[in-house]
């Protein structure tokens, strides 16, 4: 393949990118009817009422079919500020600004085309999510995979040795995905003093922030004093608020990177849809409440699935889940960890991801994911998932 691309003309940049394992795993699924899947990350609910209702009301506007503003539509801008002052000790004014995006993933997207250009190096803890480091082969920059902890746990000092003087950036996203640890105050006060100190971007992913188990408190460090020159903060309504094809996330920022973002949204879709900006208004006022109300539920999946893994205690691991809701389990040998999730949908009726989409590359790991279904069909997935990697444990 030349530098101009192959014959067909195709960018050479787009054959270093990974496949999305989300579609990948989806046709392995619909190619097996009955298989219930423990793998994309959704909630098991959709947006509150109220949600609906502010839509139906601000669709009687005469303007609601033209552009808005490439930011978001001020009364949304107002709303998720007030919720970053009230919630996240965030505020947003004169040194830090806030634009609403079409989903947390463009929201980073817009990030690292804003702070880095083709040869530079952003940092990412492993596991990634495949996304993130997708958008940065993308952008031409270069992901610098740092390990983690054996409870998948930020490692300050060895981030520090990653860093270099092509260095643009720090990525981390807690809860994560997709290991469920949640990252705790100093682990996030030392990665953002690195940034201050090195003049980085710290990069902070905050997508499941109302999903935290057993107490876990989530820490925002977009907060911290001195961050606001030097922090990017990315949310998203998908996850919590049931939002996942409305396509709402918002994202903060340095306000010298405003204008970058402003070209770069404009460019690729120039505003969030108005009717899910309206939406996400009226999931604003039903509030955090909405949210935690329904995720006792998946908590409560949580621990069914804890229990269940438990009967292969010694014969596999897997990481004790501190939020967002997934588990990594690793299993023994260096099997490839995408053959184990075909022979989970094919023997067992369970999908699970393979651990490769997300850098892990030389154990087998697979995330199970415990959000999108009820307590009974989740009981069920969790049997055949306990059942399906037996049976694979008695082959190795």
């Amino acid at each position: 393949m030349s530098e101009l691309g192959d014959e067909r003309g195709r960018s050479p940049r787009m054959s270093r990118v990974q496949t999305p394992v989300i579609p990948v795993v989806a046709d392995l699924i619909r190619r097996h009817p009955g298989t219930i899947s423990l793998g994309q990350g959704v909630v098991y609910y959709g947006p509150p009422p109220e949600a609906e209702a502010a839509m139906r009301e601000g669709l009687l506007a005469p303007d609601i079919h033209k552009y808005k503003p490439v930011t978001g539509m001020p009364a949304l801008v107002d709303a998720w500020a007030a919720k970053l002052r009230h919630e996240n000790g965030l505020e947003t004014g004169k040194r830090s600004r806030l634009v609403v995006t079409a989903g947390g993933n463009l929201a980073f997207y817009n990030a690292i085309l804003a702070v880095a250009d083709e040869g530079d190096e952003v940092i990412l803890p492993l596991p990634y999510y495949f996304n993130h480091e997708m958008a940065i082969v993308m952008a031409h920059a270069r992901p610098v995979l740092a390990p983690t902890g054996p409870d998948y746990h930020l490692l300050p000092d060895r981030l520090r040795a990653l860093v270099t003087p092509k260095t643009r950036a720090i990525v981390t996203v807690s809860p994560n995905n997709p290991t469920g640890a949640v990252y705790r105050e100093e682990e996030l006060r030392a990665v953002n003093e690195l940034c201050r100190e090195k003049g980085l971007f710290h990069i902070h992913d905050e997508a499941y922030e109302y999903f935290a188990w057993d107490g876990m408190k989530v820490v925002s460090p977009g907060g911290f004093e001195g961050a606001e020159d030097h922090t990017i903060s990315l949310y998203s309504l998908s996850k919590a608020y049931g939002f996942a094809s409305w396509r709402i996330g918002f994202m903060t920022m340095p306000a010298d990177l405003l204008e970058p973002v402003r070209k770069i949204q404009d460019t690729l879709l120039i505003c969030a849809p108005a009717v899910s900006q309206l939406a996400a208004l009226g999931a604003l006022r039903a509030g955090r409440a909405y949210c935690e109300a329904r995720s006792q539920m998946i908590a409560g999946n949580r621990s069914l699935l804890r229990q269940k893994l438990r009967r292969l205690e010694g014969k596999l691991e897997f990481n004790e889940p501190e939020g967002a809701f997934y588990v990594m389990v690793r299993l023994p040998g260096t099997r490839s960890s995408m053959a184990c999730v075909e022979r989970l949908v094919e023997q067992a009726g369970v999908a699970v991801i393979p651990g490769s989409a997300f850098g892990l590359e030389k154990e087998c790991a697979l995330r199970v994911a415990y959000g999108a279904l009820e307590t009974r069909e989740a009981g069920e997935a969790f049997d055949r998932l306990v059942n399906g990697l037996e049976r694979l444990l008695g082959e190795n």
